[in-house]
């Protein structure tokens, strides 16, 4: 199984209120870096089976503007395994739920979704072996037997530079799987 792990991207400053904090939406760069990196995605031929998201605003805007601009026409998934305060267990029942299928993207908050993505790469031994900026994905690629393996890791600003630079047709091939 191929996951996509996806940092929420930019929402401003974190609300003191827990429960207002969960309605936060993307500010306007956030918006910005989810047409980014979904364009980049998108250049890369990257097709997912399913998107999965925390169920907080900041993550479901993610997950759609990001599934827009690859082409994706699922439904969207939410998952209280990708919240902020999640347990790597639940993240695992969460993957096992999924494992039928071959690629997905999991949208989330750090540093839940660092952590996971980490103590996926290590088998549980590590949790920052890479670092998820505000809107950056990885991709790693998961054998379901605690193997894992990445195979790239982006962030909105790299991003964002190779598109000013460049067209998608040539952006590396390392990033074009």
């Amino acid at each position: 199984m191929i996951i996509y792990f996806l940092r929420h991207a930019s929402a401003g400053q974190k609300r003191a209120n827990p429960n207002q904090d969960e309605k936060r939406p993307l500010d306007k760069q956030g918006i910005e870096q989810c047409r980014y990196v979904g364009r980049a995605l998108s250049a890369a031929d990257v097709q997912v089976d399913a998107i999965i998201s925390s169920p907080l605003k900041r993550a479901t805007q993610t997950a759609s503007i990001v599934g827009n601009e690859i082409g994706y026409e699922g439904d969207l998934h939410r998952e209280v395994a990708l919240r902020p305060d999640a347990e790597y267990q639940s993240f695992l029942r969460m993957l096992h739920k999924y494992s039928k299928l071959d690629s997905i993207m999991v949208v989330g908050h750090n540093p839940t979704l660092t952590e996971f993505c980490s103590e996926l790469l290590t088998a549980g031994a590590e949790t920052e072996v890479v670092q998820l900026k505000k809107g950056g994905v990885a991709r790693v690629e998961y054998s379901g037997k605690k193997s894992a393996t990445l195979a790239w890791c982006l962030t909105p600003k790299l991003v964002r530079v190779l598109q000013a630079s460049e067209t998608p047709k040539s952006l590396p091939k390392t990033v074009r799987k």
